[in-house]
């Protein structure tokens, strides 16, 4: 069986545990703060709690617990491994630091994976002996509950080990998606920075409120895209599919997208959302919040379950 080492005990590491424990994969979790991965690991049981209570996992949440364990050093952390998910500061110095470290402590033939938000790993890995096992494995927060996974090689990385780290994604029940080159932000990132981007445009240009920028996306554009991608709800959106879309609204689209200069988020549109948003949620609010969000996540994916195809 699959040995699963996350490095990193943090919001997204805890995830990432439970992704792999709940496939029935044993995982060690790692952090280098002292207690963080042991004080985990009751955060952990709890979220369990909330998947079972949702009716997403049908295991006894203690079964799936008992296969997370936490680790004293890394070193104990990746014995025995085929897998290393890092989860480390989203800073270029530490994470070449770890991954030298951990090229040193894993055999040739184990896989490292980064879930770096937006660091190409040729940026981190290209000094080392065994690069060509190393890959990006990028989540969605909170990848329990969102299974998009891109993976990202570097120029270096081996095909097969991005093949593997699929096949891996894909029996953990994540979604695994491959990007065909290194790009800035990979494409994830890309995607949402467009949509954000416009968004704060159009409050700073005084075209809308904050509120209804954001009514645009929850009550418009996401209920089709929580389960279209942009490309088959443009398909569906012209009775000819895409080419005649792009027929129909190619001009006014294509011209909108000529006024989208870079926007620079600064500092007097931040803070007008800023205010906007801490008088709708103040900021001791936003862990509670989160688990609305969480649980309504499980309810959306739940519904997604039941109603596949």
């Amino acid at each position: 069986m699959d040995q699963v080492a996350v490095v990193g005990a943090g919001l997204i590491g805890r995830a990432w545990a439970m992704v792999f424990a709940r496939a029935g994969v044993p995982v060690r979790l790692w952090d280098k703060a002292p207690g963080v991965a042991e004080a985990s690991l009751g955060l952990i049981a709890e979220r369990l709690a909330d998947l079972h209570a949702a009716g997403l996992v049908t295991e006894a949440p203690a079964a799936i617990a008992a296969r997370i364990s936490a680790a004293p050093t890394l070193a104990d952390c990746v014995a025995g491994a085929t897998h290393v998910q890092e989860n480390g500061p989203e800073r270029l110095a530490p994470k070449q630091e770890l991954f030298a470290e951990l090229d040193r402590l894993c055999g040739p033939e184990v896989v490292l994976a980064s879930s770096t938000s937006g660091i190409p790993a040729s940026e981190f890995t290209g000094n080392l002996a065994g690069r060509g096992r190393c890959l990006v494995a990028h989540p969605v927060n909170p990848p329990y509950l969102v299974p998009l996974v891109e993976l990202v090689g570097a120029p270096w990385t081996d095909p097969a080990v991005v093949a593997r780290t699929r096949a891996l994604m894909d029996r953990v029940g994540q979604v695994p998606v491959v990007a065909l080159k290194e790009t800035r932000g990979f494409v994830l990132n890309r995607l949402q920075a467009a949509l954000v981007a416009e968004a704060f445009r159009m409050v700073r240009d005084g075209v809308m409120s904050v509120e209804d920028v954001d009514a645009c996306v929850k009550d418009g554009l996401g209920l089709r895209w929580s389960f279209m991608g942009p490309f088959e709800t443009i398909d569906l959106n012209a009775p000819g599919g895409v080419a005649d879309y792009a027929e129909r609204f190619g001009p006014l689209m294509g011209g909108i997208t000529e006024e989208q200069t870079p926007f620079d988020y600064d500092a007097a549109t931040v803070e007008r959302v800023a205010e906007v948003r801490r008088a709708a949620l103040p900021l001791d609010a936003i862990e509670d919040r989160s688990g609305w969000r969480d649980r309504r996540l499980m309810a959306l994916i739940a519904h997604k379950k039941g109603q596949a195809g």
